[in-house]
Parts: structure tokens; C-alpha cells; sequence
């Protein structure tokens, strides 16, 4: 089963949910090879609530994923900021993503994000795996935390827009922190685009559809990772395509209706 740990259900946090372009979004992802991903969108992004809403009503459920009606298979998941800087991931049933996002509605602004021990103490009252989200990225700390809190993740983050950036200092710094850590890793694109997806991806021996099966089947370590030959090209083009869709908006434009008729 191929996995993508890291994904965007949103062109950007600030701009508005659209129900066409997350659709695309899915029927790309399995365009592109993957049988499942985690959708870890932006913890305050805006209508977060209502994205996992759609999907509720739109997929049918099995075990604790949501599936499109192409069979893609969908976990919950969120991307939370903590105070030190850096993003922290969490995956789990819908129910529980949707219940800590209300619980962290006080903590959504910059100034306002919770320190990284105070996080892990509210995620401790779920069955929810944490992993940390691209951990060397440039103005995070997540490896200049305590390494007592560090060991309570529960895998790594080997990025795919990292890997594209520098593929062989990404590999050793992550995989170095998990061999210190005792920690797995697993691969996740980071993609808001479509583009993206498959750049790096994590193959798994079985298929599973809980998370209690995902995390025992990391812990089992039953699965590789898998990059792109063209993660590079992957990611800037990506980025290139985001930067014009969010110009067009910017416009007052509908880069929805742009780029659905560009994809026909």
C-alpha cells in the first residue's frame, strides 16, 4: 500500500475551502499512485472544521479512514505549530482530529501556539500517532527540544520538499535523529498541489485501514520508502503552480475554475 504521510487538502491555510479543488486534489493522488494518505492539513487553517465535514459526508468509512469513491483511503490528521517553532503531526480517527482542533481553538494565532510539552499532554488523551512534521526545516527546533519529550513522537517526518531541496543532507540529518531517538520514519510530500504527489511516498507490505494497524505495522518497520526520480522537478513545479493559482485569487480571479479547465 502506497502511503503519503504529509498532505494539503487546501491551496493555502488563509484562502477558502473549495470542494472542486480538494476533489481534484484526491482524484490526482490516485492518479499518481497512492493508495492512501494522511490528510494533516494546517491546524488553523480557515474552515478546517468544514473540510473534514465535506469528506464525512462524501466518503464512505471503513475502519478509521474515509474512502473517495475513486478508493483513495484517507486518515485524519492535522499539522499543529508549537511555541518553539515547528509542526508537529497527528493522525487519527475524523472524531478525534475534529475534537482537538476545537480544543486548540484558543491557541489557532502565532503568539498564541502551545509550547511542545503542553501539546503532547493534550494529545495524550487520544489514540492519535504524532510525528514530527519535517523536523530540520528552516525555523523550526524541534531537535533542540528535551530529548525525554522527543522520544514521545511516535516517527519522523522525511519531507518531500526537504528532499527535493537537498535529498542527501535531508536523509542523513533525519534518519540520524531517529537512530538517536529510537524513532521510525516515514514519508509525507508536504504537497498543497497535486503536482507533488508521489515525489516521495511510503510503501507498506499490507494494507490497513486503523491506526492502531498503521502504527504497528511502523513499528513492525514493514514498509520502505520510496522517492521520486523527479522529486526536484516535482516540488518546484508544485510551488510555481501554487504561487500563479494564489496570484489569481489575489485578482479577484477563480483559480478553481482556472485550473479545472486546464486539467480537462
Amino acid at each position: 500500500m502506497y502511503l503519503d504521510f504529509h498532505t494539503h487538502g487546501k491551496l493555502a491555510k488563509k484562502l477558502p475551502f473549495s470542494t472542486a479543488y480538494t476533489d481534484w486534489l484526491f482524484g490526482e493522488a490516485k492518479g499518481a499512485g497512492l493508495d492512501a494518505l494522511c490528510l494533516t492539513e494546517h491546524f488553523n487553517t480557515l474552515q478546517f472544521d468544514e473540510v473534514y465535514g465535506y469528506l464525512l459526508s462524501r466518503c464512505e468509512r471503513e475502519g478509521d479512514t474515509l474512502v473517495t469513491e475513486d478508493g483513495l483511503r484517507i486518515f485524519a490528521g492535522m499539522e499543529t505549530d508549537i511555541a518553539e517553532g515547528g509542526h508537529i503531526l497527528s493522525i487519527g480517527t475524523p472524531e478525534e482530529i475534529l475534537e482537538l482542533n476545537r480544543r486548540l481553538e484558543p491557541h489557532k494565532e502565532k503568539d498564541r501556539f502551545l509550547p511542545f510539552g503542553e501539546l503532547m499532554e493534550l494529545f495524550s488523551g487520544y489514540s492519535v500517532l504524532v510525528g514530527a512534521g519535517h523536523p530540520f526545516r528552516e525555523g523550526g527546533h524541534i531537535p533542540e527540544l528535551p530529548e525525554e519529550l522527543l522520544r514521545r513522537f511516535d516517527f519522523l517526518d522525511l519531507n518531500g520538499k526537504d528532499i527535493a531541496m537537498d535529498r542527501e543532507e535531508t536523509e542523513r540529518k533525519t534518519y540520524g535523529l531517529g537512530k538517536r531517538l529510537g524513532l521510525p520514519v516515514v514519508a509525507g510530500s508536504d504537497t498543497h498541489q497535486a503536482v507533488q504527489y508521489g515525489c516521495i511516498r511510503t510503501c507498506f507490505e499490507k494494507e490497513f485501514c486503523t491506526v492502531a494497524e498503521m502504527k504497528e505495522e511502523i513499528r513492525k518497520g514493514s514498509y520502505e520508502i520510496v522517492v521520486s526520480g523527479h522529486a526536484a522537478f516535482q516540488v518546484k513545479t508544485a510551488g510555481l503552480l501554487k504561487r500563479a493559482l494564489k496570484e489569481i485569487h489575489a485578482l479577484g480571479g477563480d483559480y478553481v475554475s482556472v485550473l479545472l479547465q486546464g486539467a480537462e
